[in-house]
Protein backbone atom coordinates (compact mmCIF):
# COMPACT_ATOMS: atom_id res chain seq x y z
CA UNK A 1 0.00 0.00 0.00
CA UNK A 2 1.34 3.43 -0.97
CA UNK A 3 2.06 5.72 1.95
CA UNK A 4 -0.05 8.82 1.27
CA UNK A 5 1.22 10.78 4.26
CA UNK A 6 1.83 14.38 3.09
CA UNK A 7 5.39 15.69 3.14
CA UNK A 8 5.84 19.36 3.95
CA UNK A 9 8.76 21.72 3.47
CA UNK A 10 9.33 25.32 4.52
CA UNK A 11 10.41 27.56 1.66
CA UNK A 12 12.23 29.97 3.93
CA UNK A 13 12.62 33.63 3.05
CA UNK A 14 16.18 34.43 1.92
CA UNK A 15 17.60 37.68 3.29
CA UNK A 16 20.69 39.27 1.74
CA UNK A 17 22.35 40.95 4.71
CA UNK A 18 24.91 42.22 2.21
CA UNK A 19 24.97 42.15 -1.59
CA UNK A 20 28.04 43.47 -3.37
CA UNK A 21 28.26 43.47 -7.17
CA UNK A 22 31.86 42.84 -8.25
CA UNK A 23 31.29 43.53 -11.95
CA UNK A 24 29.55 42.46 -15.14
CA UNK A 25 30.85 39.44 -17.04
CA UNK A 26 31.07 39.16 -20.84
CA UNK A 27 28.07 36.79 -20.80
CA UNK A 28 25.91 39.51 -19.24
CA UNK A 29 25.75 38.02 -15.75
CA UNK A 30 27.00 39.91 -12.71
CA UNK A 31 29.61 38.62 -10.29
CA UNK A 32 28.41 39.08 -6.73
CA UNK A 33 29.28 38.44 -3.12
CA UNK A 34 26.48 38.17 -0.59
CA UNK A 35 26.04 37.21 3.06
CA UNK A 36 22.70 35.43 3.33
CA UNK A 37 20.47 34.18 6.13
CA UNK A 38 17.15 32.33 6.06
CA UNK A 39 14.19 32.92 8.34
CA UNK A 40 11.47 30.94 10.08
CA UNK A 41 9.03 32.82 7.87
CA UNK A 42 8.34 31.58 4.36
CA UNK A 43 6.05 29.80 1.96
CA UNK A 44 4.99 26.23 2.73
CA UNK A 45 4.92 23.36 0.24
CA UNK A 46 3.02 20.10 0.82
CA UNK A 47 3.26 17.09 -1.52
CA UNK A 48 1.32 13.82 -1.66
CA UNK A 49 1.55 10.89 -4.09
CA UNK A 50 -0.49 11.12 -7.29
CA UNK A 51 -0.52 9.71 -10.80
CA UNK A 52 0.29 13.06 -12.42
CA UNK A 53 1.89 16.33 -11.41
CA UNK A 54 -0.49 19.05 -10.26
CA UNK A 55 -0.15 22.32 -8.36
CA UNK A 56 -2.65 24.23 -6.24
CA UNK A 57 -1.65 27.63 -4.84
CA UNK A 58 -3.20 28.97 -1.64
CA UNK A 59 -2.34 31.67 0.85
CA UNK A 60 -2.41 35.49 1.02
CA UNK A 61 -0.37 36.00 -2.16
CA UNK A 62 -1.87 33.17 -4.24
CA UNK A 63 -3.74 35.53 -6.56
CA UNK A 64 -0.43 37.02 -7.71
CA UNK A 65 0.42 33.71 -9.38
CA UNK A 66 -2.93 32.88 -10.97
CA UNK A 67 -1.84 33.94 -14.46
CA UNK A 68 1.59 32.29 -14.24
CA UNK A 69 1.53 29.43 -16.74
CA UNK A 70 5.00 28.01 -15.96
CA UNK A 71 5.35 28.18 -12.19
CA UNK A 72 8.86 27.52 -10.87
CA UNK A 73 7.47 24.83 -8.55
CA UNK A 74 6.19 22.77 -11.50
CA UNK A 75 9.40 23.40 -13.44
CA UNK A 76 11.40 22.04 -10.50
CA UNK A 77 9.12 19.00 -10.20
CA UNK A 78 9.36 18.22 -13.91
CA UNK A 79 13.13 18.66 -13.92
CA UNK A 80 13.60 16.23 -11.02
CA UNK A 81 11.09 13.80 -12.51
CA UNK A 82 12.92 13.78 -15.85
CA UNK A 83 16.43 13.61 -14.38
CA UNK A 84 15.61 10.66 -12.13
CA UNK A 85 13.23 8.97 -14.61
CA UNK A 86 10.34 8.97 -12.17
CA UNK A 87 7.14 7.63 -13.74
CA UNK A 88 4.63 8.72 -11.11
CA UNK A 89 3.56 12.21 -10.09
CA UNK A 90 2.59 14.23 -7.06
CA UNK A 91 -0.08 16.64 -5.92
CA UNK A 92 1.63 19.83 -4.77
CA UNK A 93 0.05 22.53 -2.65
CA UNK A 94 1.92 25.81 -2.25
CA UNK A 95 0.91 28.17 0.53
CA UNK A 96 2.16 31.52 -0.76
CA UNK A 97 2.90 33.72 2.25
CA UNK A 98 5.68 35.89 0.79
CA UNK A 99 5.12 38.85 -1.57
CA UNK A 100 5.94 38.31 -5.25
CA UNK A 101 9.07 39.86 -6.83
CA UNK A 102 10.17 41.12 -3.43
CA UNK A 103 13.89 40.36 -3.17
CA UNK A 104 13.62 37.61 -0.54
CA UNK A 105 13.92 34.59 -2.81
CA UNK A 106 10.30 33.45 -2.75
CA UNK A 107 10.24 31.69 -6.11
CA UNK A 108 13.73 30.25 -5.66
CA UNK A 109 12.87 29.01 -2.17
CA UNK A 110 9.70 27.40 -3.53
CA UNK A 111 11.70 25.58 -6.22
CA UNK A 112 14.26 24.39 -3.67
CA UNK A 113 11.51 23.18 -1.32
CA UNK A 114 10.01 21.26 -4.25
CA UNK A 115 13.29 19.47 -4.92
CA UNK A 116 13.69 18.58 -1.24
CA UNK A 117 10.09 17.42 -0.79
CA UNK A 118 9.90 15.31 -3.95
CA UNK A 119 13.27 13.70 -3.30
CA UNK A 120 11.75 12.44 -0.05
CA UNK A 121 8.35 11.57 -1.49
CA UNK A 122 9.74 9.64 -4.43
CA UNK A 123 12.55 8.15 -2.29
CA UNK A 124 15.14 9.28 -4.80
CA UNK A 125 18.84 8.69 -4.33
CA UNK A 126 20.59 11.56 -6.09
CA UNK A 127 24.10 12.85 -5.61
CA UNK A 128 24.28 16.29 -3.96
CA UNK A 129 26.23 17.68 -6.93
CA UNK A 130 23.51 16.52 -9.33
CA UNK A 131 20.77 18.02 -7.17
CA UNK A 132 22.72 21.28 -7.02
CA UNK A 133 23.11 21.26 -10.80
CA UNK A 134 19.34 20.86 -11.17
CA UNK A 135 18.85 23.71 -8.72
CA UNK A 136 21.22 26.02 -10.60
CA UNK A 137 19.43 25.28 -13.87
CA UNK A 138 16.24 26.61 -12.27
CA UNK A 139 17.87 29.85 -11.05
CA UNK A 140 21.05 31.30 -9.56
CA UNK A 141 19.50 31.60 -6.07
CA UNK A 142 18.07 28.08 -5.93
CA UNK A 143 21.30 26.30 -4.80
CA UNK A 144 21.54 28.54 -1.72
CA UNK A 145 17.84 28.01 -0.99
CA UNK A 146 18.35 24.25 -1.27
CA UNK A 147 20.37 24.30 1.96
CA UNK A 148 18.47 27.22 3.52
CA UNK A 149 21.24 27.95 6.00
CA UNK A 150 23.44 30.96 6.61
CA UNK A 151 25.93 31.16 3.77
CA UNK A 152 28.10 33.27 1.54
CA UNK A 153 27.06 33.38 -2.10
CA UNK A 154 29.54 34.27 -4.82
CA UNK A 155 29.99 33.91 -8.58
CA UNK A 156 26.53 34.62 -10.01
CA UNK A 157 25.08 33.13 -6.83
CA UNK A 158 25.82 29.50 -7.61
CA UNK A 159 28.89 29.27 -5.36
CA UNK A 160 27.57 28.64 -1.86
CA UNK A 161 29.74 28.35 1.23
CA UNK A 162 28.11 27.70 4.60
CA UNK A 163 28.71 30.17 7.42
CA UNK A 164 29.25 27.98 10.46
CA UNK A 165 28.10 30.44 13.08
CA UNK A 166 25.61 33.29 12.97
CA UNK A 167 24.72 35.16 16.17
CA UNK A 168 21.08 35.23 17.25
CA UNK A 169 18.99 38.22 16.23
CA UNK A 170 15.52 38.97 14.94
CA UNK A 171 14.33 40.62 11.76
CA UNK A 172 11.50 42.92 10.77
CA UNK A 173 10.63 42.47 7.10
CA UNK A 174 8.74 45.27 5.37
CA UNK A 175 7.48 45.39 1.79
CA UNK A 176 5.37 48.27 0.39
CA UNK A 177 3.65 45.75 -1.92
CA UNK A 178 5.29 47.25 -4.99
CA UNK A 179 6.88 44.53 -7.16
CA UNK A 180 10.37 45.35 -8.41
CA UNK A 181 11.77 43.68 -11.53
CA UNK A 182 15.32 42.47 -10.93
CA UNK A 183 16.23 43.07 -14.58
CA UNK A 184 15.22 46.73 -14.33
CA UNK A 185 17.31 47.25 -11.19
CA UNK A 186 20.40 45.71 -12.78
CA UNK A 187 19.85 47.85 -15.89
CA UNK A 188 20.33 50.93 -13.70
CA UNK A 189 23.52 49.57 -12.13
CA UNK A 190 26.78 50.89 -13.51
CA UNK A 191 28.89 47.79 -12.88
CA UNK A 192 32.45 47.64 -14.25
CA UNK A 193 33.25 44.83 -16.68
CA UNK A 194 35.09 41.79 -15.34
CA UNK A 195 36.95 39.27 -17.47
CA UNK A 196 37.88 36.71 -14.80
CA UNK A 197 36.11 35.41 -11.71
CA UNK A 198 36.58 37.67 -8.70
CA UNK A 199 37.95 36.25 -5.42
CA UNK A 200 35.19 36.00 -2.81
CA UNK A 201 34.97 38.59 -0.06
CA UNK A 202 36.09 37.05 3.21
CA UNK A 203 33.37 36.53 5.80
CA UNK A 204 34.69 36.10 9.35
CA UNK A 205 33.13 34.14 12.20
CA UNK A 206 30.86 36.60 13.97
CA UNK A 207 31.23 36.29 17.72
CA UNK A 208 28.33 38.64 18.39
CA UNK A 209 25.66 40.78 16.76
CA UNK A 210 27.94 43.76 17.39
CA UNK A 211 30.67 42.12 15.30
CA UNK A 212 28.16 41.33 12.55
CA UNK A 213 26.89 44.92 12.48
CA UNK A 214 30.45 46.24 12.27
CA UNK A 215 31.14 44.00 9.26
CA UNK A 216 27.87 44.96 7.58
CA UNK A 217 28.76 48.64 8.01
CA UNK A 218 31.52 48.06 5.43
CA UNK A 219 29.55 45.66 3.21
CA UNK A 220 26.26 47.03 1.91
CA UNK A 221 23.76 46.28 -0.84
CA UNK A 222 24.89 47.72 -4.17
CA UNK A 223 21.40 47.28 -5.62
CA UNK A 224 19.72 49.46 -3.03
CA UNK A 225 20.28 52.78 -4.79
CA UNK A 226 19.23 51.64 -8.30
CA UNK A 227 16.19 49.91 -6.76
CA UNK A 228 15.20 53.17 -5.03
CA UNK A 229 15.38 54.88 -8.42
CA UNK A 230 13.03 52.21 -9.78
CA UNK A 231 10.69 52.30 -6.77
CA UNK A 232 11.16 55.47 -4.65
CA UNK A 233 8.84 54.06 -1.97
CA UNK A 234 11.77 51.89 -0.87
CA UNK A 235 13.26 55.06 0.60
CA UNK A 236 10.10 55.53 2.67
CA UNK A 237 10.38 51.97 4.01
CA UNK A 238 14.01 52.48 5.01
CA UNK A 239 13.15 55.78 6.69
CA UNK A 240 10.35 54.11 8.65
CA UNK A 241 12.76 51.45 9.90
CA UNK A 242 15.46 54.00 10.77
CA UNK A 243 12.96 55.97 12.86
CA UNK A 244 12.70 53.09 15.32
CA UNK A 245 15.35 53.50 18.01
CA UNK A 246 15.50 49.74 18.64
CA UNK A 247 16.39 48.97 15.00
CA UNK A 248 20.11 48.15 14.86
CA UNK A 249 20.43 48.30 11.07
CA UNK A 250 18.02 48.88 8.19
CA UNK A 251 18.70 47.77 4.63
CA UNK A 252 17.08 46.42 1.48
CA UNK A 253 17.28 42.70 0.66
CA UNK A 254 18.21 41.46 -2.81
CA UNK A 255 16.86 43.67 -5.58
CA UNK A 256 13.93 44.84 -3.42
CA UNK A 257 11.47 46.01 -2.56
CA UNK A 258 11.56 44.15 0.77
CA UNK A 259 13.65 45.89 3.41
CA UNK A 260 14.69 44.49 6.75
CA UNK A 261 15.58 45.80 10.16
CA UNK A 262 17.87 43.89 12.51
CA UNK A 263 16.67 43.72 16.12
CA UNK A 264 18.23 42.31 19.27
CA UNK A 265 15.33 39.94 19.96
CA UNK A 266 11.82 38.90 18.98
CA UNK A 267 10.17 41.16 21.57
CA UNK A 268 11.64 44.33 20.05
CA UNK A 269 11.00 43.16 16.47
CA UNK A 270 7.37 42.29 17.25
CA UNK A 271 6.77 45.62 18.99
CA UNK A 272 8.19 47.48 16.00
CA UNK A 273 6.02 45.41 13.66
CA UNK A 274 2.84 46.26 15.58
CA UNK A 275 3.64 49.97 15.50
CA UNK A 276 4.49 49.98 11.79
CA UNK A 277 1.33 48.05 10.85
CA UNK A 278 -0.75 50.77 12.47
CA UNK A 279 1.16 53.52 10.71
CA UNK A 280 1.34 51.82 7.31
CA UNK A 281 -1.67 49.48 6.97
CA UNK A 282 -1.06 49.07 3.23
CA UNK A 283 2.41 47.55 3.70
CA UNK A 284 3.35 43.93 4.34
CA UNK A 285 5.06 43.80 7.75
CA UNK A 286 6.38 40.63 9.40
CA UNK A 287 8.61 40.02 12.41
CA UNK A 288 10.66 36.83 12.31
CA UNK A 289 13.95 35.25 13.36
CA UNK A 290 16.54 32.93 11.88
CA UNK A 291 15.85 29.30 11.14
CA UNK A 292 16.36 27.17 14.24
CA UNK A 293 19.00 24.98 12.60
CA UNK A 294 21.25 27.96 11.81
Amino acid sequence: MVDRTPISELAAAKINLSLEIRGKRPDGYHELSSLVVFTKLGDHLTVTPADDLSLRIEGPFATSLIDETDNLVLRAARALQAHCRVSHGAALVLEKNLPIASGIGGGSADAAATLRALTRLWQIEILPRDLNALALHLGADVPACLGSQSCRMSGIGEQVEAVDYMPRFSLLLVNPLVPVATREVFARLAAPPVRVAQPPIEVPDFASVTALLAWLHDHGNDLQQPARQTAPVIGEVLSALHEDATCLLARMSGSGATCFGIYADEVEASAAASLLRRRRPGWWVAATSLNQHQ
